[in-house]
Protein backbone atom coordinates (compact mmCIF):
# COMPACT_ATOMS: atom_id res chain seq x y z
CA UNK A 1 0.00 0.00 0.00
CA UNK A 2 1.77 2.94 -0.90
CA UNK A 3 2.23 5.76 1.30
CA UNK A 4 0.54 10.09 0.55
CA UNK A 5 4.61 10.84 0.65
CA UNK A 6 4.60 8.66 -2.97
CA UNK A 7 1.63 10.48 -4.56
CA UNK A 8 2.76 12.50 -7.68
CA UNK A 9 2.38 16.31 -6.80
CA UNK A 10 0.08 17.87 -8.72
CA UNK A 11 0.48 20.97 -10.89
CA UNK A 12 -1.40 23.79 -10.14
CA UNK A 13 -1.59 26.85 -12.77
CA UNK A 14 -2.21 30.07 -10.96
CA UNK A 15 -2.98 33.56 -13.26
CA UNK A 16 -2.36 36.68 -12.03
CA UNK A 17 -5.45 38.78 -11.81
CA UNK A 18 -5.71 42.38 -11.67
CA UNK A 19 -8.90 44.45 -11.44
CA UNK A 20 -8.63 48.17 -12.54
CA UNK A 21 -10.56 50.13 -10.33
CA UNK A 22 -11.30 53.54 -12.56
CA UNK A 23 -12.23 53.46 -16.40
CA UNK A 24 -13.10 56.23 -18.16
CA UNK A 25 -13.12 55.45 -22.14
CA UNK A 26 -13.52 58.79 -23.86
CA UNK A 27 -16.14 59.73 -26.53
CA UNK A 28 -14.61 59.88 -30.07
CA UNK A 29 -14.53 63.27 -31.78
CA UNK A 30 -17.18 64.90 -32.73
CA UNK A 31 -16.06 65.62 -36.14
CA UNK A 32 -13.68 64.28 -38.84
CA UNK A 33 -10.10 65.21 -39.10
CA UNK A 34 -9.46 68.70 -41.32
CA UNK A 35 -6.34 70.21 -42.67
CA UNK A 36 -5.79 73.68 -42.76
CA UNK A 37 -3.09 75.49 -44.53
CA UNK A 38 -2.28 78.15 -42.38
CA UNK A 39 0.34 80.96 -44.23
CA UNK A 40 4.02 80.84 -41.96
CA UNK A 41 4.98 83.68 -43.85
CA UNK A 42 6.11 85.61 -40.18
CA UNK A 43 8.90 83.16 -39.83
CA UNK A 44 11.09 85.42 -41.76
CA UNK A 45 10.15 88.21 -39.57
CA UNK A 46 10.85 86.39 -36.27
CA UNK A 47 14.14 85.34 -37.62
CA UNK A 48 15.30 88.49 -38.97
CA UNK A 49 17.95 90.53 -36.67
CA UNK A 50 15.51 93.55 -36.33
CA UNK A 51 13.00 91.32 -34.24
CA UNK A 52 15.85 90.58 -32.11
CA UNK A 53 16.69 93.79 -31.48
CA UNK A 54 13.09 95.58 -30.60
CA UNK A 55 12.97 92.44 -28.22
CA UNK A 56 16.20 93.66 -26.79
CA UNK A 57 15.00 96.45 -26.43
CA UNK A 58 11.65 96.54 -25.41
CA UNK A 59 12.70 93.02 -22.60
CA UNK A 60 14.69 94.36 -20.14
CA UNK A 61 17.84 92.60 -18.02
CA UNK A 62 16.53 91.01 -14.99
CA UNK A 63 19.83 90.53 -14.03
CA UNK A 64 22.11 92.73 -12.12
CA UNK A 65 25.30 93.31 -14.66
CA UNK A 66 27.59 95.51 -15.54
CA UNK A 67 28.04 97.12 -18.85
CA UNK A 68 30.76 94.39 -19.80
CA UNK A 69 27.89 91.37 -18.28
CA UNK A 70 30.77 89.83 -15.59
CA UNK A 71 33.53 89.42 -17.78
CA UNK A 72 36.13 92.62 -18.46
CA UNK A 73 37.11 93.12 -22.28
CA UNK A 74 38.58 96.92 -21.83
CA UNK A 75 41.69 96.56 -20.45
CA UNK A 76 41.64 100.33 -20.12
CA UNK A 77 41.49 101.04 -16.32
CA UNK A 78 42.62 97.63 -15.32
CA UNK A 79 45.46 97.70 -12.45
CA UNK A 80 48.89 96.81 -13.62
CA UNK A 81 48.03 94.77 -17.55
CA UNK A 82 50.04 97.24 -19.37
CA UNK A 83 53.21 96.95 -17.25
CA UNK A 84 52.80 93.23 -17.34
CA UNK A 85 50.98 92.22 -13.97
CA UNK A 86 48.13 90.13 -14.80
CA UNK A 87 47.26 89.63 -11.22
CA UNK A 88 43.96 92.03 -11.46
CA UNK A 89 42.30 89.53 -15.15
CA UNK A 90 43.09 86.24 -13.07
CA UNK A 91 41.47 84.34 -10.22
CA UNK A 92 42.03 85.06 -6.88
CA UNK A 93 44.71 82.94 -4.58
CA UNK A 94 42.33 82.54 -2.20
CA UNK A 95 38.59 80.63 -3.26
CA UNK A 96 35.58 81.98 -1.08
CA UNK A 97 33.65 79.69 1.16
CA UNK A 98 30.88 78.15 -0.86
CA UNK A 99 27.63 78.83 0.42
CA UNK A 100 25.13 76.67 2.07
CA UNK A 101 22.57 77.30 0.01
CA UNK A 102 24.57 77.23 -3.53
CA UNK A 103 26.31 73.46 -1.79
CA UNK A 104 23.34 71.54 -4.09
CA UNK A 105 24.01 72.97 -7.14
CA UNK A 106 27.39 71.69 -6.80
CA UNK A 107 26.96 67.85 -6.14
CA UNK A 108 27.96 65.24 -9.23
CA UNK A 109 25.66 63.84 -11.42
CA UNK A 110 25.79 60.33 -9.58
CA UNK A 111 23.40 61.92 -6.55
CA UNK A 112 21.01 63.65 -9.34
CA UNK A 113 17.95 62.04 -10.43
CA UNK A 114 15.40 59.83 -8.28
CA UNK A 115 16.71 58.39 -5.28
CA UNK A 116 17.50 54.14 -5.55
CA UNK A 117 15.82 52.43 -2.70
CA UNK A 118 16.30 48.99 -1.14
CA UNK A 119 13.25 46.45 -1.25
CA UNK A 120 12.70 46.49 2.33
CA UNK A 121 12.52 50.11 2.59
CA UNK A 122 9.29 49.67 0.40
CA UNK A 123 6.96 50.41 3.23
CA UNK A 124 3.56 51.45 1.39
CA UNK A 125 3.68 47.95 -0.41
CA UNK A 126 1.72 44.71 1.28
CA UNK A 127 4.59 42.32 2.83
CA UNK A 128 2.67 39.15 1.31
CA UNK A 129 3.17 40.37 -2.41
CA UNK A 130 6.71 41.78 -3.56
CA UNK A 131 8.76 41.46 -0.93
CA UNK A 132 7.65 38.14 0.50
CA UNK A 133 10.09 36.62 -1.47
CA UNK A 134 13.61 37.92 -0.91
CA UNK A 135 12.92 37.83 2.84
CA UNK A 136 12.35 34.19 2.64
CA UNK A 137 15.61 34.08 0.63
CA UNK A 138 16.95 36.15 3.05
CA UNK A 139 16.21 33.89 5.97
CA UNK A 140 17.37 31.19 4.34
CA UNK A 141 20.99 32.40 4.16
CA UNK A 142 21.25 33.82 7.36
CA UNK A 143 20.15 30.02 8.35
CA UNK A 144 22.91 28.81 6.10
CA UNK A 145 25.68 30.93 7.55
CA UNK A 146 24.16 30.26 11.20
CA UNK A 147 25.12 26.74 11.21
CA UNK A 148 28.77 27.28 9.63
CA UNK A 149 31.61 27.93 12.08
CA UNK A 150 32.50 31.40 12.00
CA UNK A 151 35.91 32.49 12.57
CA UNK A 152 37.49 32.95 16.14
CA UNK A 153 37.75 36.30 16.66
CA UNK A 154 41.42 37.66 16.44
CA UNK A 155 42.94 38.81 19.53
CA UNK A 156 44.14 42.92 19.34
CA UNK A 157 47.26 43.81 20.44
CA UNK A 158 47.46 46.25 23.53
CA UNK A 159 48.25 49.75 22.47
CA UNK A 160 50.53 51.40 25.13
CA UNK A 161 48.55 54.65 25.47
CA UNK A 162 51.03 56.23 27.77
CA UNK A 163 53.26 56.89 24.69
CA UNK A 164 51.21 59.48 23.77
CA UNK A 165 50.43 61.74 27.42
CA UNK A 166 52.22 65.17 26.88
CA UNK A 167 55.27 64.41 29.37
CA UNK A 168 56.47 60.86 27.01
CA UNK A 169 55.84 62.99 24.28
CA UNK A 170 58.39 65.97 25.46
CA UNK A 171 61.29 63.33 26.75
CA UNK A 172 60.92 61.53 23.07
CA UNK A 173 61.56 65.37 21.63
CA UNK A 174 64.60 65.23 24.07
CA UNK A 175 66.13 62.01 23.48
CA UNK A 176 66.49 63.29 19.64
CA UNK A 177 68.63 65.82 20.85
CA UNK A 178 70.28 63.50 23.02
CA UNK A 179 71.37 60.89 20.08
CA UNK A 180 74.02 63.59 18.33
CA UNK A 181 74.50 65.12 21.46
CA UNK A 182 75.31 62.56 23.92
CA UNK A 183 77.77 64.30 26.07
CA UNK A 184 75.50 66.79 26.48
CA UNK A 185 72.60 64.01 27.84
CA UNK A 186 70.74 65.14 30.96
CA UNK A 187 70.75 61.90 33.39
CA UNK A 188 69.51 63.34 36.57
CA UNK A 189 66.23 63.44 38.41
CA UNK A 190 63.74 65.04 37.21
CA UNK A 191 62.53 69.04 37.38
CA UNK A 192 61.23 71.97 36.53
CA UNK A 193 64.34 72.88 34.98
CA UNK A 194 65.65 70.05 33.30
CA UNK A 195 63.81 66.54 32.20
CA UNK A 196 64.85 63.14 31.03
CA UNK A 197 64.80 62.33 27.71
CA UNK A 198 63.74 58.62 26.45
CA UNK A 199 66.45 55.77 26.26
CA UNK A 200 68.41 55.93 23.43
CA UNK A 201 68.19 52.45 21.94
CA UNK A 202 71.35 50.66 20.08
CA UNK A 203 69.01 51.26 16.81
CA UNK A 204 68.71 54.75 17.37
CA UNK A 205 72.03 55.48 17.73
CA UNK A 206 73.11 52.95 14.75
CA UNK A 207 70.85 55.19 12.41
CA UNK A 208 72.35 58.04 13.55
CA UNK A 209 76.01 57.28 12.86
CA UNK A 210 74.68 55.53 9.63
CA UNK A 211 72.01 57.56 8.18
CA UNK A 212 69.49 55.87 5.43
CA UNK A 213 67.27 57.23 2.65
CA UNK A 214 63.96 55.91 4.07
CA UNK A 215 62.87 55.06 0.42
CA UNK A 216 66.11 54.44 -1.19
CA UNK A 217 68.46 52.07 0.80
CA UNK A 218 71.41 51.82 -1.39
CA UNK A 219 71.55 56.07 -1.03
CA UNK A 220 74.03 57.37 1.53
CA UNK A 221 74.39 60.92 2.87
CA UNK A 222 77.54 62.73 1.75
CA UNK A 223 77.86 64.99 4.03
CA UNK A 224 75.76 66.76 6.81
CA UNK A 225 75.61 70.34 8.50
CA UNK A 226 74.26 71.49 11.93
CA UNK A 227 71.40 74.13 11.74
CA UNK A 228 72.36 76.92 13.46
CA UNK A 229 71.24 80.86 13.56
CA UNK A 230 73.54 83.11 11.76
CA UNK A 231 73.71 85.64 14.84
CA UNK A 232 75.65 88.20 13.27
CA UNK A 233 73.45 88.79 10.43
CA UNK A 234 70.55 89.09 12.65
CA UNK A 235 69.35 92.61 11.93
CA UNK A 236 68.03 95.36 14.69
CA UNK A 237 64.02 93.92 13.41
CA UNK A 238 65.05 90.25 14.75
CA UNK A 239 63.57 89.34 11.14
CA UNK A 240 64.00 89.34 7.45
CA UNK A 241 61.51 90.14 4.69
CA UNK A 242 60.88 88.93 1.24
CA UNK A 243 59.85 91.21 -1.55
CA UNK A 244 59.35 90.19 -5.11
CA UNK A 245 58.93 91.98 -8.28
CA UNK A 246 56.15 91.25 -10.74
CA UNK A 247 58.19 93.12 -13.75
CA UNK A 248 61.65 94.14 -14.10
CA UNK A 249 62.34 96.92 -11.91
CA UNK A 250 65.14 97.68 -14.52
CA UNK A 251 65.82 98.68 -18.11
CA UNK A 252 68.42 96.13 -18.40
CA UNK A 253 66.63 93.05 -19.81
CA UNK A 254 69.60 91.15 -21.87
CA UNK A 255 71.54 90.16 -17.93
CA UNK A 256 71.17 90.10 -14.56
CA UNK A 257 71.36 94.17 -13.12
CA UNK A 258 74.16 93.55 -10.09
CA UNK A 259 72.71 96.84 -8.53
CA UNK A 260 69.69 95.02 -7.49
CA UNK A 261 71.63 93.72 -4.88
CA UNK A 262 72.19 96.88 -3.04
CA UNK A 263 68.93 98.17 -3.78
CA UNK A 264 66.69 100.09 -1.40
CA UNK A 265 63.03 100.26 -0.40
CA UNK A 266 62.02 103.35 1.90
CA UNK A 267 58.34 102.40 3.11
CA UNK A 268 55.69 105.43 3.03
CA UNK A 269 53.34 105.71 5.70
CA UNK A 270 49.83 104.74 4.97
CA UNK A 271 47.26 106.89 4.61
CA UNK A 272 43.91 107.12 7.31
CA UNK A 273 41.42 105.29 4.59
CA UNK A 274 44.18 102.28 4.04
CA UNK A 275 44.52 101.90 7.75
CA UNK A 276 41.17 101.44 8.84
CA UNK A 277 40.51 99.18 6.12
CA UNK A 278 43.07 97.12 7.19
CA UNK A 279 42.13 97.53 10.87
CA UNK A 280 38.87 95.93 9.65
CA UNK A 281 39.86 93.00 7.99
CA UNK A 282 42.20 92.13 10.45
CA UNK A 283 39.38 92.38 13.05
CA UNK A 284 37.34 90.57 10.86
CA UNK A 285 40.08 87.70 10.79
CA UNK A 286 40.06 87.74 14.44
CA UNK A 287 36.25 87.45 15.00
CA UNK A 288 36.18 84.40 12.17
CA UNK A 289 38.99 83.39 10.89
CA UNK A 290 37.32 80.47 9.03
CA UNK A 291 35.92 82.82 6.44
CA UNK A 292 38.26 85.53 6.76
CA UNK A 293 42.07 85.04 5.42
CA UNK A 294 44.80 86.76 7.06
CA UNK A 295 45.15 90.36 5.28
CA UNK A 296 48.93 89.78 5.61
CA UNK A 297 50.97 92.62 6.01
CA UNK A 298 50.02 96.79 6.03
CA UNK A 299 49.69 97.52 2.35
CA UNK A 300 51.70 100.35 1.76
CA UNK A 301 53.77 102.17 -1.02
CA UNK A 302 57.65 101.99 -1.13
CA UNK A 303 59.91 103.90 -2.73
CA UNK A 304 62.96 101.83 -4.39
CA UNK A 305 66.68 103.46 -4.71
CA UNK A 306 69.69 102.04 -6.71
CA UNK A 307 72.89 103.05 -7.55
CA UNK A 308 73.57 105.10 -10.59
CA UNK A 309 76.27 102.32 -12.07
CA UNK A 310 77.23 99.41 -11.98
CA UNK A 311 80.74 100.25 -10.16
CA UNK A 312 78.95 102.44 -7.20
CA UNK A 313 76.77 98.93 -6.50
CA UNK A 314 80.15 96.82 -6.62
CA UNK A 315 81.94 99.07 -4.04
CA UNK A 316 78.65 99.12 -1.49
CA UNK A 317 78.80 95.33 -1.82
CA UNK A 318 82.15 95.07 -0.56
CA UNK A 319 82.21 98.22 1.85
CA UNK A 320 78.70 96.03 3.16
CA UNK A 321 80.95 92.40 3.04
CA UNK A 322 82.18 91.53 6.58
CA UNK A 323 85.17 89.07 5.12
CA UNK A 324 86.51 91.72 2.49
CA UNK A 325 90.32 92.99 3.99
CA UNK A 326 89.51 96.47 2.13
CA UNK A 327 86.24 97.31 3.70
CA UNK A 328 87.28 100.21 5.49
CA UNK A 329 89.53 101.50 2.72
CA UNK A 330 87.84 105.16 1.86
CA UNK A 331 88.54 104.92 -1.51
CA UNK A 332 85.50 102.91 -2.16
CA UNK A 333 83.06 105.46 -1.50
CA UNK A 334 82.08 106.81 -5.17
CA UNK A 335 80.92 110.07 -4.07
CA UNK A 336 81.33 113.44 -2.01
CA UNK A 337 78.92 116.03 -0.26
CA UNK A 338 79.04 119.39 -0.43
CA UNK A 339 81.07 119.67 3.23
CA UNK A 340 83.47 116.64 1.96
CA UNK A 341 82.09 113.65 3.33
CA UNK A 342 82.61 110.49 1.45
CA UNK A 343 79.13 108.82 0.43
CA UNK A 344 77.12 106.38 -2.00
CA UNK A 345 74.43 108.26 -3.89
CA UNK A 346 70.92 106.17 -4.64
CA UNK A 347 69.00 107.23 -7.07
CA UNK A 348 64.90 106.83 -6.91
CA UNK A 349 63.38 104.60 -9.59
CA UNK A 350 59.64 104.40 -8.66
CA UNK A 351 56.93 103.84 -6.50
CA UNK A 352 55.54 100.46 -5.90
CA UNK A 353 52.48 99.16 -3.79
CA UNK A 354 52.05 96.06 -2.13
CA UNK A 355 50.26 93.30 -3.64
CA UNK A 356 50.10 89.76 -2.07
CA UNK A 357 51.14 89.92 1.28
CA UNK A 358 51.57 87.45 3.78
CA UNK A 359 52.87 87.91 7.57
CA UNK A 360 53.58 85.41 9.89
CA UNK A 361 52.02 84.30 12.92
CA UNK A 362 54.28 86.11 15.92
CA UNK A 363 53.50 82.77 17.98
CA UNK A 364 55.39 80.94 15.34
CA UNK A 365 58.48 83.17 13.94
CA UNK A 366 60.33 80.40 12.79
CA UNK A 367 57.73 78.87 9.99
CA UNK A 368 59.19 79.96 7.60
CA UNK A 369 63.44 80.39 7.40
CA UNK A 370 65.63 80.65 5.11
CA UNK A 371 68.80 78.49 4.77
CA UNK A 372 72.91 78.88 3.90
CA UNK A 373 74.85 76.21 3.47
CA UNK A 374 78.28 77.07 4.71
CA UNK A 375 81.56 74.89 4.33
CA UNK A 376 84.50 74.95 6.66
CA UNK A 377 87.16 76.94 5.84
CA UNK A 378 90.62 75.71 4.47
CA UNK A 379 92.69 75.05 7.56
CA UNK A 380 90.27 74.13 10.43
CA UNK A 381 90.62 72.21 13.15
CA UNK A 382 87.60 71.55 13.80
CA UNK A 383 84.55 70.59 11.42
CA UNK A 384 81.92 71.44 14.38
CA UNK A 385 81.04 74.81 15.14
CA UNK A 386 81.22 76.17 18.68
CA UNK A 387 80.46 78.91 20.27
CA UNK A 388 82.74 81.39 22.27
CA UNK A 389 82.74 82.35 25.83
CA UNK A 390 79.98 85.43 25.18
CA UNK A 391 77.57 83.13 23.03
CA UNK A 392 78.80 84.34 19.35
CA UNK A 393 79.72 81.88 16.37
CA UNK A 394 82.59 83.12 14.66
CA UNK A 395 80.76 83.94 10.83
CA UNK A 396 82.57 82.30 8.30
CA UNK A 397 84.67 79.97 9.84
CA UNK A 398 82.48 76.72 10.86
CA UNK A 399 80.55 74.11 8.65
CA UNK A 400 77.14 74.48 9.03
CA UNK A 401 74.12 75.40 7.84
CA UNK A 402 72.78 78.92 8.69
CA UNK A 403 69.28 79.87 9.14
CA UNK A 404 67.06 83.17 9.02
CA UNK A 405 63.66 83.96 9.92
CA UNK A 406 61.22 84.96 7.59
CA UNK A 407 58.31 87.63 8.94
CA UNK A 408 57.37 88.53 5.73
CA UNK A 409 56.90 88.11 2.05
CA UNK A 410 54.86 90.33 0.05
CA UNK A 411 54.75 91.10 -3.47
CA UNK A 412 55.93 94.88 -5.43
CA UNK A 413 53.98 96.13 -7.98
CA UNK A 414 54.22 99.74 -9.77
CA UNK A 415 51.87 101.95 -8.07
CA UNK A 416 48.39 101.86 -9.99
CA UNK A 417 47.53 105.40 -10.36
CA UNK A 418 50.74 106.85 -11.49
CA UNK A 419 51.23 104.63 -14.14
CA UNK A 420 47.93 105.11 -15.65
CA UNK A 421 48.19 109.01 -15.26
CA UNK A 422 51.05 108.05 -17.64
CA UNK A 423 49.11 106.64 -20.38
CA UNK A 424 46.45 109.30 -19.64
CA UNK A 425 43.49 107.41 -18.81
CA UNK A 426 43.15 109.41 -14.97
CA UNK A 427 44.52 112.75 -14.46
CA UNK A 428 47.71 113.24 -12.46
CA UNK A 429 46.98 113.52 -8.70
CA UNK A 430 50.22 115.29 -6.52
CA UNK A 431 49.48 112.59 -3.66
CA UNK A 432 51.42 111.98 -0.16
CA UNK A 433 53.71 109.92 -1.96
CA UNK A 434 54.90 112.62 -4.49
CA UNK A 435 55.38 114.75 -0.91
CA UNK A 436 57.23 111.95 0.45
CA UNK A 437 59.57 110.88 -2.04
CA UNK A 438 63.43 111.63 -1.63
CA UNK A 439 65.31 111.96 -4.78
CA UNK A 440 68.45 111.49 -3.79
CA UNK A 441 69.82 108.86 -0.82
CA UNK A 442 73.40 109.65 0.64
CA UNK A 443 74.29 106.43 2.39
CA UNK A 444 77.43 105.87 4.10
CA UNK A 445 77.95 102.35 5.95
CA UNK A 446 79.12 102.93 10.15
CA UNK A 447 78.67 101.13 13.20
CA UNK A 448 75.28 100.33 15.18
CA UNK A 449 74.50 103.55 17.33
CA UNK A 450 72.95 102.18 21.26
CA UNK A 451 69.01 101.95 20.16
CA UNK A 452 69.94 99.66 17.14
CA UNK A 453 72.26 97.52 19.29
CA UNK A 454 69.46 97.67 22.42
CA UNK A 455 67.00 96.51 19.64
CA UNK A 456 69.52 93.80 18.19
CA UNK A 457 70.34 92.51 21.48
CA UNK A 458 66.65 91.86 22.57
CA UNK A 459 66.18 89.72 19.33
CA UNK A 460 69.35 87.82 20.05
CA UNK A 461 68.75 86.84 23.95
CA UNK A 462 65.80 84.76 22.45
CA UNK A 463 68.64 82.64 20.76
CA UNK A 464 71.57 82.20 23.07
CA UNK A 465 70.38 83.65 26.32
CA UNK A 466 69.70 87.55 27.45
CA UNK A 467 73.25 87.59 28.81
CA UNK A 468 75.30 86.17 26.25
CA UNK A 469 72.84 88.16 24.04
CA UNK A 470 73.36 91.36 24.97
CA UNK A 471 77.02 90.80 25.17
CA UNK A 472 77.19 89.17 21.23
CA UNK A 473 75.19 92.28 20.34
CA UNK A 474 77.79 94.51 21.30
CA UNK A 475 80.69 92.64 20.33
CA UNK A 476 80.07 92.03 16.90
CA UNK A 477 78.13 95.79 16.32
CA UNK A 478 81.95 96.94 16.88
CA UNK A 479 83.27 94.50 14.61
CA UNK A 480 80.82 95.34 11.60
Amino acid sequence: MATSSQRPERAYHQDYICRIRYENDLPPPPGSLKMLDIPIDGLDYYASPGFASRLHRSQPINIEADSELGMPINLVGMPGVFDGDESSIQAPSFIPPIHPKDKNLLRPLSELGKPKYQGGGISFLRRTEYISSATARARTEDGSKSNAKSPAPRPRKSIDTSKDEPINVLRGVIRGFDIPHSEDAYTGPDSKENLRGLERLPADLEAWNDPKHPAKSNLRALESYPILPDLQAIPDIGNYIIAKFTANPTQVVDKYDPRLDVGMLKPNEPDEATTEKYQAKLAAHTANPANNPHPGGMPINWNFYLAPDEETAKNLKRKLDVDDPDRDDPSLYTAQTNDGRDVFRMNHQRVYETGRSTAMDPDHAYKEVAFALHDEEPGAKSSQPTMTSNGSLPHGSKKAAYYYPIAQKMQLKPHRSKNLAQLGVTARIDDEDDQMKIDTFEVVVDDLDESEKAKRAMHLAGLVGEESGAQNGEAHDEET
